[in-house]
């Protein structure tokens, strides 16, 4: 069998373009003329043997192929970037103390600081999953460098804009619980004081549908192993859902909400910058697609 040998810079074109939605941005980023980036997705298609794109309309869609090889292309380019760092900055080290909403503890523990922690070893990370009330004090009295947290109107002296995501009913996967016309709506909420729950509690009142709260808990697991079960619906964003849970359409139209990074210091450590550079690209890439035309880039 013919031994497949990928070019990295290639490989990077495609996934640019693809996430780009336009090669011909792709190759306006990647500073190359639409011609050479033209050329490199024919090599591509040599070297796998088989065409990754396909015209669709005015733009172009992955094959089976390419969505292959997609896949693999951001995980390689990802051990590249982050193989070259290390490389980069092997003398990093100290610490950083990071705070996390529960909504993103499990996608950014198992990605930006398990490779981050790869990567310097001489860091020591200390990572806290919490509600964002309790990570913004936290990040006032000095005992968290970075957090991430939602938009609660309280802001702090060094904060950053990740950028705004919709707030969203959400049910099991097999049907949400909708009760009868009349009957009040069961609710799966975090215990109050909460953002998102009185969001939920709002917009019921302004639509004049009856509620009620069938589940209470002070962790958002608890919420998602309720709602899983059938004991209500809940509203948080769609960062981290798990994959039992989905979308309800058919209640009141819920507003958007600010997802900010907060920084304890003006000038932090090496290691401090260092991370949050790594979970600002981390986030901002991965917003879903309808709240990208909401993210900003300006610090407070």
């Amino acid at each position: 069998m013919r031994r497949i040998t990928f070019d990295l810079d290639v490989l990077r074109t495609l996934v640019t373009g693809v996430e780009l939605g336009s090669f011909a941005k792709a190759a306006d980023r990647l500073g190359r003329s639409t011609s050479a980036v033209s050329a490199q997705l024919k090599k591509l298609d040599a070297l796998v043997g088989t065409p990754v794109l396909v015209k669709s309309g005015r733009g172009m869609v992955l094959t089976p192929a390419g969505e292959v090889v997609m896949g693999y292309a951001r995980r390689l380019l990802e051990l590249n970037d982050e193989a070259a760092q290390a490389v980069r900055e092997v003398d990093l080290k100290g610490e950083v103390r990071l705070g996390l909403p529960e909504d993103f503890g499990e996608s950014l523990l198992s990605s930006v600081l398990g490779g981050f922690a790869r990567a310097h070893s001489r860091v020591r990370v200390q990572a806290r999953l919490a509600r964002h009330a309790e990570l913004l004090a936290e990040v006032q009295r000095g005992r968290l460098d970075l957090a991430l947290a939602w938009d609660g109107g309280v802001a702090t002296p060094h904060q950053r804009r990740v950028g705004r995501l919709a707030m969203q009913w959400i049910g099991p996967a097999h049907g949400a619980p909708l009760p009868a016309e009349g009957e009040p709506l069961p609710l799966a909420v975090l215990d109050a004081p909460c953002l998102m729950r009185s969001a939920a509690l709002a917009a019921l009142d302004r639509a004049h549908l009856p509620w009620r709260v069938a589940f209470t808990s002070p962790s958002l697991s608890g919420i998602w192993a309720a709602v899983g079960a059938g004991l209500g619906v809940t509203v948080r964003t769609r960062a981290g859902l798990p994959a039992a849970l989905t979308v309800v359409p058919s209640l009141p139209r819920l507003p958007m909400i600010g997802l900010d990074l907060h920084r304890a210091e003006a000038e932090p450590p090496a290691p401090v910058r260092r991370l949050e550079s790594l979970l600002l690209a981390h986030l901002r890439s991965g917003l879903p697609a309808r709240d990208a035309s909401s993210r900003t880039t300006a610090a407070a």
